[in-house]
């Protein structure tokens, strides 16, 4: 028999899902003595015993590790012989550059469940029982190691019965952080709009559930921060909510109460159910059954077939949805735009206009969550919010890349930053959009959290190009570096990267606005990567402008106005759209407007076409938040299965090509005329747009197509474009990890750095050569 003593070093997601105990059970099993301990890079540990045991044993850790646990590196080494007859637990180690991942915020496991519904259990009905395979954890932690005393959690002192459990590896809360029970954990309390106390414990949460049933607002504490929840069938009560929120349009978020609820109400495929039913909880946009209008107010969300649902996300969720039995909605608690709020003080002030009753506890949030959001798109799931549950969760970037320590400060929309470290990006959660104070302060806590997190001192910063974002001007601002990346050059890289590729490549890069040098609003391009430090812009939507820049964005017939100017010049303005959709003073400035380009930018954009579209079907369209128009649009769409397409033209200059749209426009007003549905329109406007796709793809000549920007959240398009590449010999590659919009582009800037210091290429240059 050969004994034999290994050091073992573990990284990957390896703190707080009960790792440690797994460990300690394995090694006794076989009968090895040795330690194992936390430390700042993830787990290290020590075995002695018989070699074959030994080696048998490591193969274990690799195929029987915890549900939630992944192993992203393992390093093995034979040390000398010690004296030791057991194998024991040591405390957390300290000290060196922290690198063990963070886990995100996890639903409560089976077991937890049955507890908090079991009466004889002394944790029956608490609202915040957890174990080491579920519960809060990046929403409390507040610094690396992962234990108690670094967390929210150390203010609650454990019980003798808690700490029994905490103290003991073969308990499931062995060294569960969180762990608590009404003895010695945090308590509801119920507070009216002011923030007075009305009642605590379980009589709060059932005087909740009362409110709810009487057409109220309640604001709920959530796991990331604050909710406002209504009864989704009381059309009053949403309509209330939808007025006190500033929010007129944009559909809300439901919560239902287990999983066949919700097949009922809508259509669930085996993959989205999957999804519903992940232990991060995130809201999956579905399609609506009509039955569900039934149950759920028109208001929830107005004129759109989708519906945006999740499964409780905790044990106070659960307890909530045991009393109602029927879905709710549960939006974000903030006023429109703003960043959700999740601190007790401030709540009143930000929501005691908006709500009528406060649910809340008194275990501290360390920083904001808000609910991710995903869709299945292209038959994959597509992460469209990263947030609770996915954040911080970190992405490689592909072997050969790698450096130094690096802060990505991503765009002033949907922001959310990230740092790297060699070449491992460690991406923040979702923080909102930057022109509000609050989602400022927000965006700095996450940048200061990663920082701390990972002790990272990042020798640059890498922003968007626009001079006058504020996530560009605040990264100016720091004693790093600043480098600034191309918008749509960062969206490319950031699709590369989550499939862990850097050759050569054709970027199709499609949103509402992005900078371009040249003054045009940029946002339908094509890029060329060589694999070797050289992008080119190497083709675009036909530029068309936008009359009085914003207020066309806000306006959608202005953009189809821009549309028929560039189509029909003149011309147009005695056209028939003109005069049944402007009054002759409307008319009149336009005219002048677009003839004298005065205050009307241009633009490429994607984004914007959908919306000049959507107008030209729907005239009296109005929006009050971003994509609805284009949403509009998909929706419209699905009720055609037409092949057919409208014309367009592709124009070369030299190594760059144009598409111009004018001749589909053309068309789909004669469409109209010939009185061709507006849904047969729609699908006809999509099916064109890919075989724009299609047809730059073939002039650029490359293998590789990456998709990317907002306008890859449709997923109409997405599945048509990606089809008819597909079919012509193209290997497309969609975005699942990251957001194919803003929120993915912070891991494209780091990247495309990371692709350049590989390259030895200037970064100045390369963004030069992309605007």
């Amino acid at each position: 028999m050969t004994t034999e003593r290994r050091h073992l070093e573990i990284a990957g997601l390896v703190q707080g899902v009960g790792f440690r105990p797994f460990v300690y059970r394995l090694a006794r099993d076989f009968g090895l003595c040795g330690w194992v301990s936390n430390d700042t890079r993830g787990v290290r540990l020590e075995v002695q015993g018989e070699r074959r045991s030994i080696l048998e044993f490591v193969q274990r850790l690799q195929t029987d590790k915890p549900a939630h646990a992944s192993i992203s590196s393992l390093f093995s080494e034979i040390i000398p012989l010690q004296q030791e007859s057991d194998f024991s637990i040591r405390p957390s180690a300290a000290g060196a550059r922290p690198s063990a991942t963070l886990l995100p915020d996890l639903a409560p496991c089976d077991d937890c469940l049955r507890e908090l519904f079991d009466p004889a259990d002394r944790r029956y009905r608490y609202p915040f029982t957890n174990c080491s395979h579920c519960g809060p954890r990046f929403s409390i932690v507040e610094r690396l190691p992962y234990d108690r005393a670094n967390t929210s959690m150390k203010d609650f002192p454990l019980c003798a019965a808690c700490q029994r459990e905490y103290a003991d590896p073969l308990d499931r809360r062995f060294h569960a952080e969180p762990n608590a029970c009404p003895a010695c954990g945090p308590e509801l309390t119920l507070s009216d709009a002011q923030g007075r106390a009305l009642a605590r414990g379980d009589a709060a949460l059932l005087q909740a559930v009362q409110a709810v049933d009487t057409g109220r607002i309640v604001a709920l504490k959530s796991v990331g921060g604050f909710q406002l929840l209504v009864d989704a069938a009381n059309a009053a009560a949403v309509s209330r909510l939808r007025q006190r929120k500033q929010r007129p349009h944009k559909p809300f978020a439901l919560l239902y109460p287990d999983i066949e609820s919700v097949q009922r109400d809508c259509h669930v495929s085996a993959l989205e159910k999957s999804l519903l039913s992940m232990a991060e909880r995130p809201i999956v946009l579905l399609s609506a059954r009509p039955q569900a209008r039934l149950r759920i107010a028109r208001g929830v969300a107005p004129r759109n077939p989708d519906l945006g649902i999740m499964l409780p996300c905790s044990p106070l969720h659960y307890l909530l949805m045991a009393e109602l039995g029927r879905p709710l909605v549960a939006t974000s608690g903030n006023l429109s735009g703003e960043p959700i709020c999740r601190d007790n003080r401030e709540a009143p002030a930000r929501l005691g206009a908006i709500a009528d009753l406060f649910l809340w506890h008194n275990r501290p949030i360390t920083r904001p969550l808000d609910d991710s959001v995903v869709r299945v798109i292209d038959g994959r799931e597509t992460i469209l919010r990263r947030a609770r549950g996915f954040a911080p969760r970190p992405l490689a970037l592909p072997r050969t890349l790698g450096g130094g320590d690096m802060l990505a400060v991503g765009g002033d929309v949907k922001n959310a930053p990230a740092v790297a470290r060699d070449n491992t990006v460690y991406l923040g959660p979702h923080i909102g959009d930057l022109e509000h104070c609050a989602a400022l302060v927000a965006f700095e806590q996450a940048i200061a959290d990663l920082k701390a997190f990972y002790q990272c001192a990042p020798q640059r910063v890498v922003c968007d190009l626009h001079p006058g974002y504020v996530s560009s001007r605040w990264a100016r601002r720091q004693r790093a570096r600043a480098i600034g990346t191309q918008h749509h050059v960062a969206h490319l890289f950031s699709c590369m990267a989550e499939h862990d590729y850097v050759g050569p490549a054709l970027g199709i890069c499609w949103d509402g606005t992005g900078y371009g040098a040249d003054g045009v609003i940029r946002g339908g391009e094509f890029l060329s990567w060589d694999g070797d430090g050289r992008v080119r812009h190497v083709g675009n939507l036909r530029a068309f402008p936008l009359p009085g820049g914003e207020a066309a964005i806000r306006t959608p017939r202005r953009q189809a106005a821009g549309l028929l100017y560039t189509t029909f010049g003149s011309a147009v303005f005695a056209a028939e759209y003109m005069s049944e959709n402007f009054s002759p003073t409307e008319r009149a400035v336009l005219a002048r407007m677009l003839e004298r380009r005065i205050n009307t930018p241009l633009c490429t954009s994607g984004g914007r076409l959908f919306d000049g579209v959507a107008a030209l079907l729907d005239p009296q369209l109005a929006v009050s938040f971003e994509g609805q128009a284009a949403m509009g649009l998909e929706f419209a769409a699905r009720d055609s299965h037409t092949d057919r397409d409208y014309p367009f033209a592709l124009r070369e200059s030299g190594d760059h090509w144009t598409l111009d749209w004018a001749p589909m426009i053309a068309a789909l007003l004669g469409d109209g005329a010939r009185g061709v549905s507006a849904a047969e329109r729609a699908a006809v406007f999509h099916n064109t747009l890919a075989r724009m796709m299609l047809a730059v793809a073939a002039k650029a000549g490359h293998e590789h197509v990456f998709l990317s920007g907002g306008v890859f959240q449709n997923r109409r398009l997405t599945e048509t474009a990606a089809r008819l590449l597909r079919h012509n010999g193209f290997r497309v590659h969609c975005h699942r990890q990251v957001p194919p919009n803003d929120g993915g582009i912070a891991l494209g800037q780091i990247c495309y750095a990371a692709c350049m210091d590989a390259c030895g290429s200037s970064m100045d240059e390369g963004g030069a050569l992309c605007v």
